[in-house]
């Protein structure tokens, strides 16, 4: 058999009432979203499991309410024994997989994601920033597109490298808009604007990066029990000092999970285990390399039948 990654979702995952049935049904489980709760002063769980929607989509809420999931599932999934060879995550994900590394202690990082949600949300002004998911295009013409509208109009960068056909851009609402109106230059087949409090992983986070940094710089960290293969790079970390460095670089970087997923790959990984709310990793890993096997651990129902 090859190799095992553990992967984890970010943002756009989470929905009401994940998690319920493995709180419900896990001890493990139940003590990590009683410990956010705990960790954060009030009632997570409450906004995890009945909402309202609008609530649990502030990033503020949405940051810790994912990663108290994702780790809620994993400490039911880790009951069977198996031990990933890399791990990473997509985004905010990436805190989940830091956990599962025992890079974070649990606490220390719903602390420090909901404190990241609320620089992010006020680095911006709301209404100046935008992101728009690009579907159909190639890098290297997205690129050049963003760079030339930059000049043009406003600041646009690229944020997320999701998949093949799939990226997300990032900036300025005028630069977003001008991405929007020229994708098909770039060979885009459809350009869509994502509904997001600011625009993440663009060089206008800056300014919540920098106060991220702050907090980071307080928090313990241990070196990586198992390699983290990093957003910003697509390559492993496991020096505590370099993913302290790379975390408060990750807010206004890229996301490179195309790269990242192909490097997983290359290193003889053949096995994919998404751990968290839905399953939209899955579906990027399925487009990036439809040949490895993947299971979506979102649920008790998955956690019973999950054939590994």
């Amino acid at each position: 058999m090859g190799k095992i990654a553990f992967v984890f979702p970010g943002q756009g995952a989470q929905a009401v009432g994940m998690g319920k049935d493995a709180y419900e049904s896990f001890d493990v489980s139940r003590s990590i979203i009683d410990r956010a709760d705990e960790a954060l002063g009030f009632k997570l769980s409450e906004i995890i499991f009945n909402g309202p929607e609008e609530v649990l989509k502030q990033t503020v809420n949405t940051q810790p309410a994912l990663l108290a999931v994702s780790i809620a599932l994993l400490e039911a999934f880790k009951e069977r024994g198996l031990k990933p060879d890399f791990v990473a995550g997509h985004s905010l994900g990436e805190y989940s997989a830091l956990v599962a590394a025992g890079v974070l202690s649990f606490e220390d990082a719903v602390r420090t994601v909901r404190a990241r949600g609320q620089f992010m949300e006020q680095a911006v002004p709301s209404g100046q920033g935008a992101m728009a998911a690009v579907l159909g295009a190639e890098r290297e013409a997205l690129s050049a597109l963003c760079q030339a509208v930059s000049a043009e109009s406003g600041a646009v960068e690229l944020a997320n490298v999701n998949c093949p056909g799939q990226i997300v851009v990032s900036g300025t609402a005028v630069g977003v808009q001008g991405v929007v109106e020229r994708g098909k230059e770039a060979g885009a087949k459809r350009v869509i604007p994502l509904e997001v409090s600011g625009p993440f992983h663009s060089s206008l986070m800056k300014p919540a990066a920098e106060k991220l940094a702050n907090v980071l710089a307080d928090i313990s960290m241990n070196d990586a029990s198992v390699p983290v293969v990093a957003n910003v790079t697509a390559k492993p970390v496991t020096e505590a000092a370099q993913i302290r460095s790379l975390l408060a670089e990750q807010v206004y970087s890229p996301v490179l999970w195309e790269d990242s997923i192909r490097y997983l790959i290359g290193q003889g990984v053949d096995t994919f285990v998404e751990i968290g709310s839905g399953s939209v990793l899955a579906g990027l890993i399925k487009k990036i390399d439809k040949s490895v096997t993947i299971l979506s651990i979102n649920s008790l129902e998955s956690l019973q039948t999950a054939a590994i």
